[in-house]
């Protein structure tokens, strides 16, 4: 496994995005350019684990909510909970199929998937 740290606030190539605005930026005027998040890749398999900081600044996020010209009426309850008290927090996703695959050696998602999806096959 591969872990990845810091992540670029400015992606490049074809997306030439800001990464997700909850995303909370890393303080340090050097890596101002990057957010504290993290991801484990695995060669083979991709990323098992994600994870990053959530933003807690109010006037930060109301401003890329601006930036991203997101409705402020459809945020509204997610800026309340800024507004009227939030810890610093962070949160993390572990890819349960990605871990089967590590764990067992098997190649193809498909094969761990534990609730298999096929399109017409589901007959109720």
């Amino acid at each position: 496994p591969i872990p990845c740290v810091p992540w670029q606030s400015q992606t490049s190539g074809q997306y030439q995005r800001r990464v997700m605005g909850y995303m909370k930026e890393n303080n340090d005027p050097i890596e101002r350019r990057t957010v504290q998040a993290c991801d484990v890749l695995v060669p083979g398999i991709g990323e098992v684990i994600g994870g990053s900081a959530r933003e807690d600044d109010y006037d930060k996020l109301l401003a890329r909510i601006r930036e991203k010209s997101i409705e402020e009426d459809c945020m509204s309850w997610y800026l309340d909970l800024r507004k009227y008290g939030s810890v610093p927090h962070a949160g993390f996703g572990l890819g349960f199929e990605r871990l089967v695959m590590l764990c067992t050696g098997i190649e193809n998602i498909k094969d761990v998937i534990p609730y298999p999806r096929a399109y017409g096959e589901c007959h109720y």
